[in-house]
């Protein structure tokens, strides 16, 4: 059976609580090694190998892929660096700091035997699949109105380089916010036009405490995204309202569907796996071994579509 073996660049908290758990248990998968500047990082993982840069690393014949988990501000370097070295790429999101970082990416992947993937995984969430399989069968009528709120306080200390716009690229509206926007890509596609507002309400912070955009797509469909650092009271709200009925995902990262439609309402459970990133790089090794672009779960080009739609919300928002 054919292996990918598999770098992680950064050893950070996604990558120590859902990467490499997801790296270890994918059967087709051997992690290698890892790219950080800090060797005693590793230690946890004896036998794998590292190097303290990205240029070192690709010196190596015998990887396949690589997992970045850098800050947003280090990707695209890093994964066109990659992707010019004959790499598989898996990115985690935003894809990059900006439009056109993420559309050099883009043109990078476009040489045979690269795949660049980004680490949308909510695109594997059952519950997400079944919705969008729903909105094609016409159970709610026609889609008029996307909605999507997630409110939380601000990111522990560990994760403070969130807060610092030259490695995040801004607060919410990049983190959470890029999550939520791809799952709208994944039911809709990409708008047509966007446009937003963003704050600091409450925490003077070098990034926005709260960010909030509408979206317009061709058909007429409305979307409605509010992602915030300021309130102590979580949200995680998502729904699609139709001119037949709704599909409330309520919490977006539970497992509940409800069908609402004249006919009354059902209730669906479907769990996300234990370890969302699991699927993420399951399907990343799939789409590796048959070098198929189009297997993947989130490939460059649609990433690239968040990213945009950031950079359109940053353009037209008033920062307060």
């Amino acid at each position: 059976m054919k292996t990918i073996h598999w770098i992680v660049a950064g050893i950070g908290d996604i990558a120590r609580r859902r990467v490499i758990p997801a790296i270890l248990a994918e059967q087709r998968s051997t992690l290698y090694g890892f790219v950080t500047r800090d060797s005693s990082k590793a230690e946890a993982y004896p036998g794998r190998r590292t190097w303290p840069t990205m240029e070192q690393a690709l010196e190596d014949p015998l990887i396949d892929a690589i997992y970045i988990a850098l800050p947003v501000a280090m990707h695209a370097e890093a994964a066109i660096a990659a992707l010019r070295a004959g790499k598989h790429v898996l990115c985690e999101k935003p894809m990059a700091l900006n439009d056109a970082e993420a559309q050099r990416m883009v043109a990078e992947a476009r040489a045979p035997g690269r795949l660049l993937g980004v680490a949308y995984y909510r695109r594997l969430y059952p519950k997400l699949i079944r919705a969008k399989k729903l909105i094609a069968e016409g159970a709610i009528g026609q889609p008029v109105l996307v909605e999507a709120n997630s409110h939380s306080w601000l990111p522990e200390e560990a994760r403070g380089w969130l807060c610092d716009p030259a490695l995040a690229g801004g607060g919410p509206l990049y983190d959470i916010g890029s999550h939520r926007i791809d799952a709208m890509h994944f039911l809709f596609g990409k708008p047509e036009l966007v446009s937003g507002i963003l704050s600091n309400a409450v925490h003077r912070i070098e990034v926005e405490d709260s960010a909030t955009f509408v979206m317009q797509w061709s058909n007429g469909l409305h979307g409605v995204i509010d992602v915030r650092w300021n309130s102590h009271t979580p949200r995680d709200q998502f729904r699609v309202i139709g001119t037949e009925g709704e599909l409330n995902l309520d919490p977006l990262n539970g497992p509940d569907l409800r069908i609402h439609s004249r006919s009354g309402t059902e209730v669906e459970m479907l769990p996300a796996h234990t370890n969302v990133h699991y699927p993420l790089v399951l399907n990343f090794v799939g789409a590796a071994l048959a070098n198929s672009a189009s297997a993947l779960a989130c490939t460059g080009e649609e990433g690239q579509w968040t990213d945009w739609v950031i950079e359109q919300t940053v353009r037209t928002a008033k920062f307060r």
